[in-house]
């Protein structure tokens, strides 16, 4: 589906920092996606599991990371809205969310050692998954700033206004 209304890549003439933007963002995405289906298989091991909830939690994050990702391909073609949208919604708003439960445990520890307590492998993949997703935010925003980013967007707009 090259060159369609449904392709996903970048415009060929994005340059570089665009292009590493926007596989940030699919990889953060990805992350995401893995998250929220390990807590989801580790939650319904549990004898007390609301399904329902779980459901709904998975049609939520579904939802958000389809909005996110059609947000990411709209700025992988050059709209400046949607690189705003990204910075606030997922370098802001998504990344203190992804930080204020880990920094809340940590904080809340008495010892380092408190951390470690009841570790298990769902969490260890759990918290692999959300430091993919951090990092990859990480390099994503910056990314959309990079100086050829930035007269990307500049032209790529100039032109749509003629």
């Amino acid at each position: 589906m090259t060159g369609t209304a449904f392709s996903v890549q970048p415009r060929t003439d994005a340059p570089r920092s665009v292009s590493v933007a926007f596989t940030a963002l699919v990889i953060a995405l990805l992350c995401g996606v893995g998250e929220a289906i390990t807590h989801t298989a580790g939650q319904l091991d549990r004898l007390d599991a609301d399904i329902g909830s779980l459901a709904t939690g998975l049609a939520i994050r579904a939802g958000i990371y389809l909005v996110v990702l059609g947000v990411a391909v709209r700025m992988a073609r050059g709209a400046r809205w949607a690189r705003i949208a990204l910075t606030f919604g997922i370098g802001v708003i998504g990344l203190a969310s992804l930080i204020i439960e880990p920094l809340a445990a940590t904080l809340s520890a008495k010892q380092i050692s408190d951390l470690f307590d009841n570790l298990t492998a769902s969490a260890v993949i759990n918290g692999t998954f959300r430091t993919g997703h951090i990092l990859a935010v990480l390099v994503a925003i910056p990314a959309m700033y990079h100086p050829t980013a930035r007269r990307y967007f500049r032209r790529t707009n100039s032109l749509s206004h003629r």
